[in-house]
């Protein structure tokens, strides 16, 4: 059984994303991760970059039960996972990993950008998580000052736009929903309820494929 959760920055999907593999007993997997622990890798090593070949390398070795959430949400390693994450070697050897953990037992909550569409085009169930730009930003800065950091709305605005451009706007596996996916829009609901939309979309999935 694979969920497949995909949806532009922070728009709730990685907090949906655990809720839900934790309610159902499966895996789970925040693709995004991937690519941020391969940059890391270059980073560490102080390799460049801009080399395909040697991000391709560090993409096909890294371990995917060893994917530290705290470390990789560094924001320079969010800048260098977005300069790797358009190259097709890297892509494909970290679709290749991911596809790999979506046939764990007993299912999988898989959640990126491209899982409906790329990695489990086969789903049974896909979901496609959404909100809107200034819900999104708003979301991330209340998340930073919570956490007692300073943010500028402004910026943070921008920069949820810029992603999105850039997501939307890639030749290879750009973000967009499934042709299947069922559409969630989060801007008005609060986790619990976004919560309870998917487990009504996933309920009804796993009859249909019981």
């Amino acid at each position: 059984m694979i969920i497949a959760i995909d949806g532009p920055a922070a728009a709730g999907k990685g907090t949906l994303s655990r809720r839900i593999a934790e309610e159902y007993g499966f895996h789970h997997l925040d693709t995004g991760l991937t690519y941020r622990a391969t940059a890391k890798a270059l980073l560490d090593a102080g390799l460049p970059l801009d080399d395909e070949a040697v991000a391709e390398t560090m993409a096909r070795e890294i371990d995917l039960a060893g994917l530290d959430r705290a470390v990789l949400s560094q924001h320079e390693i969010g800048e260098a996972a977005s300069k790797i994450a358009v190259m097709p070697a890297v892509r494909r050897a970290l679709v290749e990993a991911q596809r790999a953990f979506s046939r764990k037992e007993p299912g999988t909550v898989l959640d990126g950008r491209d899982i409906g569409t790329v990695v489990c085009p086969d789903a049974p169930v896909k979901i496609y998580v959404t909100a809107s730009a200034e819900v999104r930003a708003k979301r991330r800065y209340d998340e930073i000052v919570n956490a007692g950091g300073s943010a500028d709305y402004a910026a943070i605005f921008e920069d949820v736009k810029r992603r999105d451009e850039r997501d939307m706007g890639r030749a290879d596996s750009p973000l967009r929903p499934a042709e299947d996916a069922h559409l969630l829009d989060t801007s008005e609901m609060s986790i619990e309820a976004a919560f309870q939309a998917a487990k009504s979309i996933i309920d009804a999935g796993l009859s249909r494929n019981a």
